[in-house]
């Protein structure tokens, strides 16, 4: 499985955000009191997210007992059982919500994540995500979409060149933009074009990828032919699970998409304490 990209100072940020000055309801619940918990789903999910899941509850009390009884990445039924936990019951109480709220919208980016790679399965096209993140979370939502089978496009402004309309607009063509951006950096540079002319001036600059932004089908083929191997495309723009495998069946090499990591339902988890064993 890929690494977890997961820091101690994000787990200090979550908690924070939500603790404040202290859990004002969990102090009702005596210092040394123990409990037991179990996390089920409610839904259909791609599990994923477990690292976040497990650092929320031990950076609140270490000796929390963690045990998953489905793998990472493990497609879910309705009323699985996840994990148990036991270990301190305030720690229990204080880290539930913030522990579920990774677990859950991480799932949501793997669960639709894995629709999509399904969706093009056997087509040689990889699906990619986009930046459309949610803020402080890029890092873990590019990890849930490769758990879903899903490929990451650049992380950020800082590690790959996109040259969009605006820029070709600013830059004053095509051309002039890829020229300039290759001399001041060796990182990939992507041109986006919304038509054949500019994929024609686009070839002609010769970038590592086009991206061929809201083509018709007929002119997704015709920009295949058209290209004829000399660089990668990847088709963009209202591409969903309706219609992805007719798109992935032109021949482009990527096709990318915004809803994996934006257009989310986050997965309906419960965990609910053992009354019965709290009090062992």
């Amino acid at each position: 499985m890929i690494p977890n990209p997961i820091s101690t100072a994000d787990i200090q940020a979550f908690l924070a955000e939500d603790i404040g000055a202290g859990d004002l309801t969990a102090n009702i619940i005596p210092s040394g009191q123990t409990a037991h918990a179990q996390v089920i789903t409610r839904e259909a999910a791609t599990l994923c997210g477990q690292a976040w899941f497990n650092a929320i509850f031990n950076a609140l009390a270490p000796d929390i007992d963690i045990v998953w009884h489905v793998a990472e990445g493990a497609q879910v039924a309705p009323d699985t059982l996840l994990c148990t936990l036991s270990g301190n019951a305030r720690a229990l109480l204080t880290g539930e919500r913030t522990a579920l709220n990774l677990l859950q919208t991480l799932s949501a980016t793997a669960t639709i994540a894995s629709r999509y790679a399904e969706a093009v399965a056997g087509t040689g096209c990889k699906v990619l995500d986009t930046r459309k993140t949610l803020p402080g979370l890029r890092k873990a939502q590019k990890y849930a979409v490769i758990c879903g089978g899903c490929h990451n496009h650049r992380q950020g402004l800082y590690d790959g060149v996109l040259i969009k309309e605006n820029h070709i607009i600013a830059a004053g063509s095509i051309a002039q933009a890829v020229q300039a951006a290759r001399q001041q950096t060796a990182a990939p540079i992507e041109v986006e074009v919304e038509s054949l002319a500019e994929l024609s001036e686009a070839l002609a600059a010769r970038p590592e990828r086009i991206m061929l932004d809201n083509f018709t089908l007929a002119d997704l083929h015709s920009a295949v032919a058209l290209t004829a191997g000399r660089t990668e495309l990847e088709a963009s723009g209202n591409i969903t699970l309706t219609n992805i495998r007719s798109v992935a069946e032109t021949g482009v090499d990527y096709i990318s998409i915004g809803a994996l990591t934006k257009n989310l339902k986050a997965i309906d988890l419960s965990m609910r304490i053992d009354l019965e064993l709290c009090h062992e």
